[in-house]
């Protein structure tokens, strides 16, 4: 097999490796316009979304304490705006509005939406109906009194705006609550300069005379996002759903929109659970060694018209508080980006799964690793673009041996193509006979017709998944590279990478030689920098540099060993 049939054997797999991704993402259920949905119920504001009878967990305690309901309110008014008590908080990466129970926006400082010089931050969380999502936590007694997530904290101090100040490293911000039989827990959430993840600490103290206990539950609640689909588009193949983590579970995710599937309801230990979508995601982590028992719940409330999508995680056992005695309880709430080095500093086991290359574990393993090397260059070179060139470099001396063997073997079947010319005006229409002289004269020569596959079948594997990393890795989100390119995950702007890709495989196409083809045969390969072209404009445009500069690298070894082996062979009659 020469090195044209080679282009066309990926261009086929491209194709049916791109059709399947397209494929597969079309047989999900189509997603619901949350902006179609109604701004209220009859059932009034501000509650968690009342749990179907199939998520409804054992009263028993504290084997399986029940899932909290709703205090008679449903999901849809957990979207109005931020209630009265809420307050304001900036740091250096974030801005919160916060009410105690729950955080109703999140704005993160420092990604713009667009590469607009105006353009606002994005937003997370947000407490409007069409877009609402937020992080929510609260305690539910069997038998006393308990704050949720609506109701029962309140600010611990006047100020009503937190902001933090030059030369602050961590800012404190409180709220209390109170019960009528003197058991009170003070919440305090933790930020740190540069940080995404938030510590939310509770406090609990029992002044009173009988003895309480409760179940803290923390969860994750929004809407359903607004995807932007298309088979070019990124977030098309970006995960948009539920992750969640457990020692005997291991790592699970589910789609938005597989959420009719079924209820979640495992038990399990050391638990993270998370929403995650195209360069960010939101998570409650354990904060420290997480060895607890913890439920874990997933399930939807479409009572409201418009599907509200929750996963929730409480815990298995109860903290019990005799009179005088106190407690704590913590975890960590993400809302931020996918960095991976962030990620990587929680120590919490699977998380790093969050930055989803591809849900095939040899795929994961490889686009962890093409990560790895490409952050080493780009700390080189200070340049994603410059950095991915690098990684062409580094792939082409790691291949360079069974390239080199490539060349030769093509530069060998260029040097005999009058001969091969020969044995088919000899035998004419009789193709077996013809294939059975070539290959004859292929063994008696040492010329390796399939030499030219194997380093170009083992650059797939590099390529798809450099296709992922450049899709999911949010540090090369609106990263440029010189001149025109300005965004190396949107496509090239001006389309010159596609042009430069098809003049580098149609030199390419010139230099290999097509021996034994048919003239349909030689047609399509004629066509193929043309195909291969009009795909990679829609690919992105640091993907298609990958492309080009390894193309072009082989096109100039290739013309070195032509040069220097395929001096033309006489022709024997």
């Amino acid at each position: 097999m020469n090195q044209t049939r080679t282009f066309l054997i990926l261009a086929w797999l491209m194709v049916a490796v791109l059709l399947w991704m397209e494929w597969n993402k079309e047989q999900a259920a189509p997603p619901v316009d949350a902006a179609s949905a109604p701004a209220s119920t009859a059932n009034g504001a501000g509650a968690v979304p009342s749990m179907p009878s199939s998520a409804a967990l054992p009263t028993a305690v504290p084997e399986a304490p029940a899932l909290p309901q709703a205090p008679g309110a449903s999901v849809e008014s957990s979207a109005a705006p931020a209630r009265a008590g809420a307050v304001q908080v900036e740091t250096d990466v974030l801005r919160l509005v916060i009410d105690g129970g729950s955080v109703l926006r999140a704005e993160l400082l420092q990604y713009p939406q667009s590469r607009d010089e105006d353009s606002p931050p994005v937003v997370l969380f947000d407490s409007q109906p069409t877009h609402f999502y937020a992080a929510q936590s609260g305690w539910v007694s069997a038998g006393g009194a308990a704050p949720n997530h609506e109701q029962g904290f309140v600010p611990d101090t006047a100020e009503r705006a937190f902001a933090l100040a030059p030369g602050q490293d961590e800012l404190v911000v409180p709220f209390v609550w109170r019960g009528p039989d003197g058991v009170s827990i003070h919440r305090s959430y933790v930020l740190r300069r540069g940080h995404y993840a938030i510590t939310v600490r509770d406090e609990l103290s029992n002044t009173g005379a009988q003895p309480w206990q409760g179940f803290v539950y923390r969860q994750l609640l929004r809407g359903t996002p607004n995807v932007k689909r298309g088979m070019t588009n990124p977030e098309s193949f970006s995960l948009t759903g539920a992750t969640w983590y457990g020692d005997a579970q291991g790592y699970l995710r589910r789609w938005f929109s597989d959420y009719d599937d079924g209820a979640v309801n495992a038990t399990d230990s050391n638990t993270w659970i998370a929403f995650v979508q195209h360069h960010f995601f939101s998570a409650w982590l354990p904060d420290g060694p997480g060895g607890a028992k913890n439920v874990i719940a997933l399930d939807t409330d479409t009572g409201s018209g418009a599907p509200r999508y929750l996963i929730r995680e409480m815990s298995g056992a109860p903290v019990v508080l005799a009179p005088g005695q106190q407690a704590t309880s913590s975890a960590r709430l993400w809302v931020g980006p996918k960095l991976v080095g962030q990620i990587q500093a929680q120590q919490v086991p699977g998380l790093d799964r969050v930055v989803d290359y591809s849900r095939f574990s040899i795929m994961a393993w490889l686009g962890e690793g093409l990560f790895w090397v490409l952050a080493k260059l780009h700390g080189v070179f200070g340049n994603w673009g410059w950095a991915i060139v690098g990684l062409v470099v580094l792939v082409k001396i790691l291949l360079f041996p069974l390239a080199t063997a490539q060349y030769k073997s093509m530069a060998k079947m260029r040097r005999f193509q009058p001969r091969v010319q020969q044995l088919k005006e000899r035998y004419g229409d009789d193709k077996q006979k013809f294939q059975v002289a070539m290959m004859e004269l292929y063994k008696k020569e040492k010329i390796n017709p399939v030499g030219g596959c194997l380093p170009v079948l083992l650059q797939m594997p590099i390529f798809f998944a450099l296709y992922w990393v450049l899709l999911e890795s949010v540090e090369l989100r609106h990263a440029p590279w010189i001149g025109w390119i300005q965004d190396l995950t949107a496509r090239d702007p001006w389309f010159i990478l596609p042009v430069i890709n098809i003049a580098v495989m149609w030199a390419t196409q010139k230099l290999s030689p097509m021996t034994g083809m048919d003239p349909m045969q030689q047609r399509m390969m004629q066509m193929m920098p043309l195909v291969f072209g009009v795909m990679m404009v829609f690919f992105p445009a640091g993907l298609v540099l990958y492309w080009v500069t390894n193309g072009g690298l082989g096109l100039l070894q290739q013309w070195y060993m032509l040069k220097k082996y395929a001096d033309p062979a006489p022709a024997k009659a």
